[in-house]
């Protein structure tokens, strides 16, 4: 039954009141007492005094000292009234006083809650409900809270369970029960360890809403002074309506509702006794009882709450055995292994766009779960025992569709090991992954895919860079550079358009991370995230243009409003056609005939490049096709030389796994510019040949001379 929300004033007038009735009880039973110890010293002066008549004649007394002194009746027990008149005073005052120190503690030690407070709200941790592209739940993150349910809709026996586990005299005290108090602190006396608590359902929402968790006696003194506070301000419903929907019931639930749908996958309105009891013994020790993590903790917890229904009469013994027969079924919610990287992803991102936002937030992105799997599978499949005894113990894949959308993340091997998302907080250098920004400035200052530099020992200041095979290949095309990555070629097609233009290509193609225009630029000595690296290779298989890379489409909160939408924009365009063209082109040949062949699609036209660092310590392949741009990394995390793992090889077999499935169904489409090169493999056997057919002309012509001089002479 509801009551009516009273003053501060009123509440601490109310507990002066049973105060003082308590004083009152106390001053009773010792008056009470003192008159029947006193009437039973007059019952034996009057027995004496007939033993002493029976003794002696009658006859009047002689006179003494004593006669002088002798008391009138009446005399002592109007001195008694007076002593338990000013007993009762003291004890009035004293009870006054303590309400005075509580009003005065309350102005001076409580926290200043404004009267316009609302406790739906205050201090409420946001949660994050990430949907994937389709609109459908993947999880959530931070603290969940529930539908607003109110009492009147829950089970009557979850109700009971918690009034009989928590606050049996909710509807009695006025937010702080002084004999639950006393009750308990004897209890725990007598137990030798704290075994029963006292605070009311009041002050655990005081202590939830405001303070924090630490036990000392200046918070439990703050607690008790805010339940007073909330009792002047709220209706008992109204409490325990807050309590219901705002306690915190473990495994990040909060709320009945919640929790109900954590644990059980049902709504607090269709709960069982054994699911409610269960429910009911979690305030205590939330974390420590949730079925989740303990169930056999929660079902115990659970037959003691039952235990307390019993106690009050609300449940018979058949019920409480049934319930103790036919324990809860906990709800399998355990989020996937994978997509913990993309939901810190995800809500970081959601942070960033409304940083001021509260409440509950629904936030849609471009998750494409069958992908998601893909991408997962593909790494965990490549990570075998093998590959980590050569020293690649983590991998991270990132995959784009042509529009720039997020379909997949994949931050290391196991979420629940690491949190550490290697896709996107990792910093590492590509090596030859960074090429195509080299040849991206090449075409754009007039090569071509056939010009022709020569594979030799070149010296840049001192600096000498070497190729990965050993030795030097002489006059090659670009097209045969790309393909063998070849770094001398890399290397002097920089110097020649410049070192700056490489790095403008670079950052116009995505690339956010600073970049020095260093002699190394052009062998990838610059650090950055697979995510950014990913995206930056988007605008090849988009003929040139550059989408903006999203993973967020919109945010609302709970109740429908909308905070942000993500508007279509036309992508800039940061190559030309012919340029894009030519860049497939070469590109197409690290697949075809390169380092990349592992990772060839078949049927399929793709692109990519592969990116080896030095000593082997990171790995890279990242490549496309016109539909989707998925980028991989090998490594580890001590940053240790791995046992030559190059990109060609387990990032490679990771790329192609995840790119066969995430195309399953998909058309075949046309990569422009892909097509083979032509070969220019015998150019050297035909120059060596024409150079031996010129020295032998050359001997020809000599010895001819030296015959026919000879016969000059």
């Amino acid at each position: 039954m509801s009551k009516r929300p009273k003053s501060f004033s009123a509440t601490l007038a109310s507990l002066y009141a049973d105060l003082k009735k308590g004083a009152s009880a106390v001053r009773d039973d010792g008056a009470g007492l003192w008159a029947r110890l006193t009437s039973g010293k007059q019952e034996n002066h009057k027995l004496a005094n007939r033993k002493k008549s029976k003794a002696k004649p009658a006859g009047r007394e002689p006179y003494s000292e004593n006669t002088k002194y002798e008391k009138r009746p009446g005399d002592g027990i109007a001195w008694r009234q007076l002593w338990g008149s000013l007993a009762a005073a003291c004890v009035s005052l004293s009870f006054l006083g303590v309400a005075g120190v509580l009003g005065f503690a309350f102005i001076f030690m409580a926290p200043r809650v404004p009267d316009d407070a609302d406790l739906w709200n205050v201090n409420r941790q946001a949660a994050i409900i990430v949907l994937d592209r389709n609109g459908e739940e993947i999880a959530a993150r931070g603290a969940r809270y529930g539908e607003h349910v109110d009492p009147a809709e829950l089970p009557e026996h979850l109700i009971k369970a918690i009034l009989s586990t928590e606050d049996r005299r909710f509807f009695d005290h006025g937010g702080v029960d002084l004999r639950g108090t006393l009750r308990a602190a004897i209890t725990n006396a007598k137990s030798g360890a704290v075994v029963e608590g006292g605070s009311t359902i009041t002050q655990q929402l005081a202590k939830n809403l405001f303070l924090s968790p630490t036990q000392t006696y200046e918070r439990k003194a703050r607690e008790a002074l805010l339940a007073l506070w909330i009792e002047g301000h709220y209706s008992k419903d109204e409490i325990l309506s807050l309590y219901l929907n705002r306690i915190y019931l473990g495994a990040g639930a909060y709320g009945v509702e919640s929790a109900s749908q954590t644990y059980f996958a049902k709504s607090a309105r269709d709960i069982s006794l054994a699911e409610a009891a269960m429910l009911a013994g979690l305030p205590k020790a939330p974390s420590t009882y949730a079925p989740t993590q303990n169930p056999l903790g929660a079902q115990r917890r659970a037959s003691d709450v039952l235990d307390n229904l019993l106690d009050i009469g609300a449940i018979t013994e058949f019920e409480a055995r049934e319930a103790r027969s036919n324990p809860p079924v906990i709800a399998k919610y355990n989020v996937d292994n994978g997509l913990g990287y993309f939901f810190d992803y995800a809500a970081a991102q959601a942070k960033k766009i409304v940083p001021n936002a509260t409440g509950d937030l629904i936030v849609r992105t471009t998750i494409d779960q069958k992908l998601q799997r893909d991408a997962e599978a593909a790494v965990k499949t490549a990570l075998t025992v093998e590959a980590r005894l050569k020293g690649a113990d983590q991998a991270a894949l990132v995959a784009y569709d042509a529009d720039g959308a997020l379909r997949a993340l994949v931050g290391g091997r196991d979420y629940k090991e690491s949190q550490f998302n290697r896709a996107v907080q990792a910093k590492r250098q590509p090596g030859s992954a960074f090429k195509p920004f080299v040849y991206v400035a090449a075409m754009e200052a007039g090569l071509t895919p056939q010009s022709r530099f020569v594979d030799q020992p070149i010296d840049i200041a001192g600096w000498q860079p070497t190729n990965y095979t050993p030795g030097y290949a002489g006059p090659v095309r670009l097209t045969e550079a790309v393909a063998k990555s070849i770094n001398t070629v890399a290397v002097q097609v920089t110097e020649q358009v410049g070192r700056a233009k490489v790095a403008a290509a670079a950052k116009r193609l995505g690339i956010r991370s600073d970049i020095a225009a260093h002699r190394s630029i052009a062998l990838g000595a610059v650090d950055v995230t697979l995510e950014e690296l990913t995206s930056a290779y988007v605008p090849f298989a988009r003929g040139g243009l550059a989408p903006t890379p999203y993973a967020i489409t919109s945010i609302e909160t709970r109740g429908g409003e909308e905070l942000f939408y993500r508007d279509e924009r036309a992508p800039e365009r940061v190559m030309t056609k012919d340029v894009a063209r030519k860049m497939n082109h070469l590109l197409y040949q690290v697949m075809l005939t390169g380092t990349g062949g592992r990772a060839r699609l078949g049927r399929r036209e793709a692109a990519g490049k592969t990116g080896t660092t030095n000593d082997w310590r990171d790995a890279w392949f990242v490549g496309y096709t016109p539909q989707i741009i998925a980028g991989v990394w090998v490594g580890n995390d001590a940053y240790t030389p791995m046992e030559k793992v190059t990109g060609g090889s387990i990032p490679a077999s990771i790329w192609k796994e995840f790119m066969v499935s995430a195309h399953q169904g998909l058309p075949l489409r046309n990569l422009d510019g892909a097509y083979p090169a032509v070969r220019y493999a015998s150019e050297p056997v035909l120059l060596d040949y024409y150079a031996e057919v010129s020295r032998g002309f050359n001997r020809v012509r000599r010895d001819g001379d030296e015959r026919r001089y000879n016969r000059r002479r």
